[in-house]
């Protein structure tokens, strides 16, 4: 059984278009102090080619479990964008 350690999440945030994913992961380490760079990931939509089609992803890893949720909903939302739920 593992020791009580920190708690790691991993926090994602869904954006409309590469362009709100960059600037929401240029926030980021200003906004919550984050240690990591945040990872983009293009998340095309079932059955579409179409790059257009594609929603982006930002993946903010978060090793001791302590960004608020709900503040990075409100920066995701900023862009028309949302937190996914874990």
């Amino acid at each position: 059984m593992p020791e009580n350690g920190e708690v790691s999440e991993r926090h994602v945030l869904v954006l409309p278009d590469r362009d709100a994913a960059e600037e929401v992961a240029e926030e980021l380490p200003a906004r919550f102090a984050v240690a990591q760079e945040p990872q983009l990931v293009r998340d095309a939509l079932a059955g579409e080619d179409d790059a257009e089609d594609a929603q982006w992803l930002v993946v903010v890893e978060d090793p001791g479990g302590r960004l608020d949720s709900a503040a990075l909903d409100e920066l995701a939302a900023e862009y028309e964008g949302w937190l996914e739920a874990p």
